[in-house]
């Protein structure tokens, strides 16, 4: 009884708050740096995508194919698995990370850049079949809406894939340094940033557009 009334702390002395600054870690000032420029990023897809809803109706297209003629749910559907598992084969290899275990953390990476590879290469394939058919950016105002909003995504994945090697080079050859961790945070954040404009992408474009 009388050691608990000791370890009471006095209410007119106690120290409620610390009031001293001591500085933010590097690793956070980075992570809330790069998620500003995520922000700003953001900023691009939402005058895309509001590109595209104006160009979206049916005189955009004077008279040429539309989405609806060409749009393939199916295979699109195979894209965003394949981008999904993507982001969850980084997230495992984040896991590791946690646990210090670089080959886990390698594997996650590898595993991430497979799987983005496929969903580029699909996304190339489905470019190169469009323009096999004469559908261009040249074609419409709403075709060169649709194809510049899906490539920007697409050159988003591409540089992301490439940071993924650069990461993977650098954890075999520095290991687990404050570098290295805060660079995988904000590829981290990056790489589930593409996947959630990738879900819009698929909702309001290649769905909505099918079914119109």
């Amino acid at each position: 009884m009388s050691g608990h009334a000791s370890n009471t702390p006095d209410p007119k002395t106690a120290v409620l708050w610390d009031t001293e600054y001591h500085g933010h870690d590097v690793i956070s000032t980075r992570s809330l740096g790069f998620f500003l420029y995520l922000l700003s990023d953001g900023m691009i897809f939402a005058t895309l995508f509001a590109a595209y809803g104006v160009l979206s109706y049916q005189h955009s297209y004077f008279g040429g194919p539309t989405p609806a003629d060409f749009v393939k749910p199916w295979y699109t559907f195979s894209q965003t698995i394949a981008l999904f598992l993507s982001v969850l084969a980084y997230g495992m290899g984040m896991t590791a990370l946690k646990r210090r275990s670089r080959g886990g953390l390698i594997n996650g990476l590898l595993g991430a850049f497979v799987l983005g590879v496929l969903f580029l290469v699909l996304d190339i394939h489905d470019v190169l079949d469009l323009a096999a058919h004469g559908i261009t950016v040249a074609t419409s105002g709403g075709i060169s809406a649709f194809i510049v909003l899906t490539q920007v995504h697409a050159a988003h994945i591409f540089f992301g894939l490439l940071w993924i090697l650069v990461m993977i080079y650098q954890v075999l050859r520095l290991g687990f340094t404050a570098d290295t961790v805060g660079r995988l945070l904000s590829l981290r954040m990056f790489w589930h940033f593409q996947a959630v404009v990738w879900v819009f992408v698929y909702i309001f474009v290649y769905l909505w557009g099918y079914m119109s």
